[in-house]
Order: C-alpha cells, then sequence, then structure tokens
C-alpha cells in the first residue's frame, strides 16, 4: 500500500472480552489477539492471566521487547535481577535481551497485556502449552 492508496493491506481486527486464540496451561491462561498474521510480524498482543500465587514462565530473556500492561491484581515482574511490585494500572517495559519473568503472589486472580516487539512469538505458543500441561507451575513462595 502506498501512502496515497486508502486501501489497507491487512484487515481489522475486533474480538469481544475473551476472545483470542486461548492456550489454556493449568493455572496460567494466555489470549492472543493479535499475532504476525494480523500485524504482518510487527508485534503480537496477548492476555496473561494467572490464578493466585501462581509462578511464571521462569526466569528468560529473548531478543523481542516485552512491554506488560497489568489489568487486575498485582503482577510481581523481574527485571533484570529486580522483582517488581506492579498493580492495576502498571507500565513495565523490559527491552530485549533482559532476563525477565513474571508471577502471581497475590491472592487474586491477575493479568497483564502484553506486547511483543518485533512478532513471532506466538509461534512457540503450542509448545509452551504443552510444556506447562506436563509441569504445572507451582505455588509461590509469598
Amino acid at each position: 500500500m502506498s501512502s496515497s492508496d486508502p486501501t489497507p493491506d491487512r484487515t481489522p481486527v475486533v474480538l469481544a472480552p475473551g476472545e483470542g486464540r486461548r492456550y489454556p496451561m493449568g493455572r496460567i491462561a494466555a489470549v492472543f489477539k493479535a499475532d504476525a498474521a494480523e500485524t504482518q510480524g510487527r508485534y503480537s498482543i496477548s492476555e496473561w492471566w494467572l490464578e493466585p500465587k501462581t509462578q511464571g514462565p521462569g526466569a528468560h530473556s529473548h531478543p523481542e521487547d516485552d512491554i506488560f500492561f497489568v489489568m487486575e491484581g498485582t503482577m510481581s515482574v523481574l527485571v533484570g535481577e529486580k522483582w517488581i511490585e506492579a498493580p492495576k494500572g502498571s507500565f513495565v517495559l523490559v527491552p530485549g535481551g533482559v532476563t525477565h519473568d513474571f508471577e502471581n503472589r497475590g491472592n487474586s486472580h491477575a493479568g497483564v497485556l502484553n506486547l511483543s516487539i518485533p512478532g513471532g512469538f506466538e509461534q512457540h505458543m503450542p509448545g509452551i502449552a504443552k510444556w506447562f500441561i506436563e509441569h504445572p507451575p507451582k505455588d509461590t513462595g509469598a
């Protein structure tokens, strides 16, 4: 599409609450709202929901930037070597290559909206979901 062409080369995405590609993983659930197919690989957007006192994926890093916006509850987020308590409305940007993790140490359901830039992360989700089913998340120490 050229800048003068009014016809977009992508299709708009409109989803009702809870809709998207779901990946249930026991006490963790991910719902992908838009990813490479809809964004031409530019980014992926997903929700991550953790039950109370649930550990997340474990400390890891990858080349993509991760952006987290806490939608509900309080999420504990590891950035580098420091854990941050991020209540509802908090924003956390983890640059690519920085070690990070997230978990719900609270007594209520918690969720984050996650943007992964650039996109493509979602291709790993079937394997990640299978791994979590085989290795259920543990309780947090908090």
